[in-house]
């Protein structure tokens, strides 16, 4: 199993890290991006990850830019992506949904929080198949 994290916010990141030792996962490994753009060059190299995450606010190239960029790949139009933020507004949440994110998920301000949406979203959203 392999996680893209794309975050600007090294703590962040970290905190990310953390939480995914906790989740339901088994057997994953996870490759960070420090922004959109620094993203799409990992992506266009790298192996197709199973899951990809995107922080909204990031410099160069936002949540919202990656992922139409992402999304225009036509190797990666199955690989679940959530678009994670600090924002929880419905004007964010439904142009991401728009473009294609398989799931919004609100930054939440506890740690078990945040491994229950994890384990939610992975709950729901089983990884592409690789051909």
């Amino acid at each position: 199993m392999l996680c893209l994290i794309v975050d600007d916010d090294a703590d962040d990141q970290e905190l990310f890290s953390a939480a995914m030792e906790k989740t339901m996962l088994d057997n994953y490994t996870c490759i960070f991006a420090g922004d959109g753009a620094e993203a799409i060059a990992l992506l266009n190299t790298a192996p197709v990850p199973d899951y990809i995450f995107l922080d909204l606010n990031m410099p160069r190239l936002n949540g919202l830019q990656c992922l139409s960029e992402i999304r225009k790949q036509e190797r990666l139009q199955e690989v679940p992506v959530a678009i994670y933020s600090t924002s929880s507004d419905e004007l964010s949440k439904n142009k991401a949904l728009g473009l294609g994110a398989t799931a919004f998920i609100s930054k939440p301000t506890r740690f078990h929080e945040l491994i229950s949406k994890l384990n939610d979203f992975f709950s729901a959203h089983a990884p592409a198949k690789k051909h």
